[in-house]
């Protein structure tokens, strides 16, 4: 079956489909890549995001209006897709949507909320979709995250010693052989917020901020006190926690909080950006900007918080007893992250899936493919040991295509192990 798969994280700067063809062959579920495809959000789209966004309040309205002009992007890059990738034809679309808001409460999840309405998709594809994945495993007591982590399991299966399965996102999670998986804390939120405030740009291209940066070590250990790090897997989290005000507050704690209050006037506007769009060096920003915070420069600031990432990051891969990291997401396109992480990670090897044949970019949409496959076939999309659910569970909503449901067969065995080739 040729499927695409669609995700946008929580970076919420661009919507990513990879297709691939997918059979199984015994216990074994077999991926062929077709590749991949990406567009940015448009500036009206990704406004609209980041002002109805938590901590900020928004209407009933602004959710109905963004969960449109969401679903008509997604459904116009799984048209794209299917043109590009698929020939034309293209049998399913797996839908990530994009999240918008991630309701814990103790340390449970109670609800979750994916917008960028499926049935968008469906008319302008005629495919059937699979979407509102996340909601079913909470449901069942678990997390709704992190969903690949079957995918993960699957993937890595076989492989010797403790691999792990990382993704840099706007959160980061990984997975370990034993089937726990988690979000370690935050990837890029945290350091695209600051990159935004400071110079109103969409993230640090190629950690060039970073690189100039001095990591701060008291900025560093108040922000190490977040007290989510001593959680016990699972756990998830999002930009509910890690967001701009978060990191505001923090670095109230070390200068005047009405320098901080202002944000950026940047050199260049603060456009959609793509994480993979070609984009001038990093520059200072205007002088009117707040780019200092008392003695601390703005660099500094993106520098302690590249560390923080890295550090976490390596404290949740120990903590599992990780022989190697395997590593995907946008994140592994900075290359000062990936050399702090690397430095926090002595004697552990550091890959990106690309060298095991996975995209690092596409992994997360490869992996949404592979969840509405198993979903259109009846089978389990989770594992309870990574979602702390009561049990495993076919995910998601399907929104019938032009001629309505393609007919597979019924009764199949739950695969074991994925294979890309």
């Amino acid at each position: 079956m040729r499927v695409i798969g669609l995700m946008s994280g929580t970076s919420y700067d661009a919507i990513d489909a990879a297709a691939a063809d997918l059979r199984l062959d015994g216990d074994s579920l077999v991926l062929r890549p077709l590749g991949m495809v990406g567009d940015a959000y448009g500036a009206e789209v990704r406004d609209a995001l980041a002002a109805a966004l938590p901590p900020a309040a928004t209407t009933l309205a602004e959710v109905c209006r963004l969960d449109t002009l969401i679903g008509r992007a997604f459904a116009a890059t799984a048209l794209r897709a299917d043109r590009e990738l698929c020939d034309g034809r293209a049998e399913l679309v797996a839908s990530h949507g994009q999240t918008v808001y991630h309701w814990t409460d103790g340390g449970r999840v109670r609800g979750t909320l994916q917008i960028g309405q499926p049935a968008w998709i469906a008319e302008a594809t005629g495919l059937p979709v699979v979407a509102d994945l996340r909601p079913r495993d909470i449901a069942a007591g678990g997390q709704g995250a992190p969903l690949v982590s079957l995918f993960d399991l699957l993937w890595l299966r076989g492989r010797p010693g403790t691999p792990v399965a990382l993704n840099l996102g706007g959160i980061a999670n990984l997975t370990a052989p034993d089937g726990t998986a988690f979000d370690t804390g935050p990837a890029g939120a945290l350091i695209d917020a600051a990159v935004h405030h400071f110079t109103g740009r969409a993230y640090d291209m190629d950690g060039a901020l970073a690189a100039r940066g001095t990591v701060h070590e008291p900025l560093l250990r108040r922000l190490l006190d977040e007290p989510y790090y001593a959680l016990p897997a699972p756990k998830t989290t999002g930009k509910e926690l890690f967001h701009r005000d978060y990191l505001l507050a923090a670095l109230a704690t070390l200068a005047d909080p009405a320098v901080l209050a202002t944000p950026a006037v940047a050199v260049e506007p603060a456009a959609s950006v793509a994480p993979a769009a070609p984009a001038a060096p990093a520059a200072p920003a205007a002088t009117t900007a707040p780019t200092d915070i008392g003695t601390l420069a703005h660099q500094d600031v993106i520098a302690t918080l590249t560390r923080l990432t890295a550090r976490t990051v390596a404290d949740a891969v120990r903590s599992v007893g990780a022989t190697e990291v395997i590593a995907s997401g946008g994140g592994t396109r900075n290359p000062v992250l990936m050399a702090m992480l690397a430095e926090e990670l002595p004697g552990v090897p550091l890959h990106t899936s690309d060298e095991l044949g996975l995209p690092a970019a596409a992994k997360e949409a490869y992996a949404f493919a592979v969840l509405g496959f198993l979903t259109l076939h009846g089978l389990a999309g989770t594992d309870p040991r990574s979602t702390g659910a009561r049990h495993p569970s076919v995910l998601g909503s399907v929104t019938p295509g032009r001629d309505g449901l393609p007919r597979v067969p019924r009764g199949l065995k739950q695969p074991v192990r994925l294979v890309i080739g």
